[in-house]
């Protein structure tokens, strides 16, 4: 809801500004502030609705960080766009029975709309489809291709011979050579999960004629990546190793080190942007080759639209660049969009903030299986509800920050959205800024009291320092993309407001100023102590609006409705200030920020989650068919095979290759080893209890599989960061679980 309609006509107060920003940020920052910033947001595929993963991945995070951005009056544009190419987009078309044009254009419009309800503000909602990219993405490629940096490559791939075509792995049809499932696509098993190529598909069809497809020959352009190693190597491992997240680095390193292969550029599609080259003929442009050059293109749009200049954006290096994305696009955002950007003259990007995955109630998220919370699911259900609106918005913007998958996949549960919003948003911020409006009404007859600085006490003063010092750390911790952190320290402030509220008892005070037996001084002393209390809070109120600003813009205008007040408030520089609201001031009564979430809506949604849930696609067939492999039975010397699991129970498992680097025995454990393992992405401290079986030396530099997301537990006073995977034979001797040969840290097993 936009407030500002409600304040015109409004005479309002002029107010302090131009608070100094806090000296620890001016020394790390000042000197070297860039001159403007572009911010691009992971493009969105067109071809269905996005669920709260996908918010809490890339665009939530990405708008917090942009709203700090304008609120320091940086020169910042915000873009992204609907992905509307590649093979997902004519798949979903054949699914819905319609064109591809029909289907980017119905789910462009509903993405849009849904990032505008949950208040994600992109200064443009550009589209792949558009004739800017298209003509931006030819100019690309040509510049690359004329430039010598692409080469060219002859392939068979698998081709249908009824429809004339050559056939994308997701037009190719088999059974899965890991699980029989007889409905698996040329990419990957929906059923198990398993990646997949065409070639390993027993009995391949054409999903277009039904037909089995053919191998032809045919002539492709590829980016080679392993010409830039080097250079990748030199500029993420070394140069970025200490500011660019842990799980970036990590995953770039794993596929450097494997060795980077050249990708092809251009496939056989009819849906795409066309190759510009006359012997292309039946060509398009890869997906994952146009697709970021949408940011590009969506910055030109912007700057058409808005009469300015976009060059400076992605040419000028006093540009800093950020993409925000999911883990599973690190590798197109920090290894081979950089290469593009480096061989087409652009800037290469400062930062690559990505998040791991969001999962839901104990599980993945799923598309194919329906367990997924989709954004417009909740814009239904909380956000156009009566007793809904922007307060529900930002509900869900604080829990998705809270629980964001910043290091480690998270988990999102209705029951802890009840708690974060009751027990945080209600009971903490959104009371103390009613009880600070409400005793102002009532102990201050609705203005703002006086500070009398000679009755100042020692809380008083800690209360005031406080609001400069929370600045400075919400301040560093936005700068460095510690958005759960930040918001934390915001709630922090607001729960010390309470605390200062609560041991100031200006209500006690107020009873006492009233009682029969007060004299007049007393009465006056009673009252000073009052407008104190009352100042202090008010002026934290002002403040918390500020800070609280980029994650919960719909509260902070809220607030400065209450106040009676210009949005120009709600600058950074403003935050630290006492002086925010002039003594004598009349603000508005109290309004609730927040409402509670009720038992019966959660157990809705959870009711909802369950029944609508789909089961993994041929669960049902595998159950009642005969099994692929014969059933394993007891057999001297053997355990009995322990109860069936369900696929989704073994996919919660994540096994990953380690390399032992270090092992020492545990002082007074005759049976445990202390491991140190290189994970690719970290080095971890792991307890294991083979020290009857190996000795320390002869096991470092071995490779096991381990899993890396077991709780951790404490043995002999040392955290376990995991357990390491045993095979036992039947002489009771242990074997380690490994690869048949080297390779990277950190590479999955499934």
């Amino acid at each position: 809801m936009d407030l500002l309609p409600a304040l015109r006509g409004i005479p309002f107060r002029i107010f302090a500004l131009h608070q100094p920003v806090c000296p620890d940020i001016l020394n790390k920052t000042s000197m070297h502030l860039p001159k403007r910033y572009l911010i691009t947001a992971a493009l969105p595929y067109a071809n269905g609705l996005k669920h709260i993963g996908h918010l809490a991945g890339a665009y939530l995070p990405a708008d917090i960080y942009v709203r700090y951005l304008r609120a320091q009056k940086r020169d910042v544009v915000f873009v992204c766009g609907s992905d509307e190419h590649g093979t997902a987009i004519p798949i979903q078309a054949m699914k819905e029975g319609t064109t591809p044009q029909a289907i980017i254009d119905k789910y462009h419009g509903i993405i849009k709309q849904n990032f505008a309800d949950l208040s994600i503000s992109f200064d443009i909602y550009d589209r792949t489809s558009s004739p800017v990219h298209h003509e931006t993405s030819r100019e690309f490629f040509t510049m690359l291709n004329d430039a010598g940096e692409l080469e060219t490559k002859e392939t068979e791939q698998y081709f249908d011979e009824q429809a004339k075509t050559f056939l994308a792995d997701r037009y190719i049809k088999g059974t899965c050579p890991n699980c029989g499932y007889d409905s698996a696509y040329g990419d990957q098993c929906e059923k198990c999960g398993t990646s997949l190529s065409p070639d390993e598909l027993i009995n391949p069809v054409s999903t277009l004629s039904g037909h089995p497809p053919v191998k032809k020959k045919t002539t492709h352009w590829y980016l080679p990546l392993n010409r830039h190693e080097e250079f990748l190597r030199q500029w993420i491992l070394e140069d970025h190793k200490d500011d660019w997240r842990a799980n970036v680095v990590g995953q770039c390193k794993s596929w450097i080190d494997g060795g980077l292969q050249a990708r092809a550029v251009t496939r056989d599609l009819d849906w795409g942007i066309k190759v510009p080259l006359p012997e292309a003929e039946g060509k398009v442009l890869y997906v994952w080759f146009d697709a970021p050059i949408g940011y590009i293109s969506a910055t030109k749009q912007w700057a058409i639209n808005n009469g300015k200049d976009w060059e400076p954006y992605w040419y000028d290096k006093e540009t800093k660049l950020v993409h925000f994305i999911g883990k599973d696009n690190i590798v197109f955002h920090a290894i081979i969009f950089p290469v593009m950007l480096k061989l087409h003259g652009n800037i290469l990007p400062d930062n690559v903030p990505s998040n791991e995955f969001l999962n839901l109630e104990g599980d993945k998220m799923s598309t194919s299986r329906n367990w997924k919370l989709d954004m417009q699911d909740f814009i239904d259900d909380f956000v156009n509800r009566e007793n809904g609106g922007p307060q529900l918005v930002d509900a869900l913007r604080y829990y998705l920050t809270q629980i964001a998958p910043e290091t480690k996949d998270s988990e999102f549960t209705w029951k802890g959205f009840q708690d974060a919003v009751n027990n945080e948003l209600v009971a903490i911020f959104g009371n103390f800024v009613n009880r600070a409006f409400v005793l102002m009404h009532k102990l201050t007859h609705g203005k703002v009291p006086p500070l009398h600085n000679e009755l100042l006490d020692e809380k008083d003063h800690e209360m005031m320092d406080e609001i400069k010092k929370a600045k400075a750390r919400i301040e560093n911790l936005l700068e460095g993309y510690k958005f759960r952190e930040a918001q934390f320290e915001v709630i922090d402030l607001a729960r010390k407001g309470n605390k200062y509220m609560q041991e100031k008892e200006p209500w006690i005070k107020a009873k006492k100023k009233d009682a029969a037996d007060a004299t007049p001084e007393q009465s006056a002393a009673f009252q000073r102590e009052i407008d104190n209390c009352m100042h202090i809070c008010l002026q934290l109120c002002a403040n918390l609006a500020i800070l609280i600003n980029p994650f919960l813009p719909n509260a902070a205008r809220k607030m400065i409705y209450l106040m009676k007040v210009v949005e120009k408030m709600l600058d950074w520089e403003n935050a630290g200030s006492m002086k925010l609201l002039s003594v004598g001031y009349s603000l508005r009564a109290p309004e609730l920020l927040f409402r509670k979430i009720e038992d019966m809506e959660i157990q809705e949604q959870i009711d909802k989650l369950k029944n609508n849930s789909l089961p993994v696609p041929g669960e049902a067939a595998a159950t009642t068919a005969e099994p692929a492999i014969a059933p394993v039975t007891d057999a001297p010397g053997h355990t009995a095979i322990k109860p069936t699991i369900q696929f989704d129970d073994f996919a919660k498992i994540d096994l990953r290759v380690g390399t032992i680097l270090a092992a020492e025995k545990v002082e007074k454990a005759d049976k445990l080893l202390k491991l140190s393992v290189d994970m690719g992405f970290e080095t971890r401290t792991i307890v294991s209890g083979i020290a009857l079986h190996f000795s320390p030396d002869e096991i470092v530099g071995k490779q096991v599989v381990v899993v890396t997301n077991l709780a951790p537990r404490k043995m002999r006073g040392i955290e376990s960061n995991g357990m390491i995977l045993m095979a036992e034979d039947a002489a009771g001797k242990l074997h380690f679980v490994r690869p048949e040969s080297m390779i990277n840290a950190g590479s999955g097993v499934s």
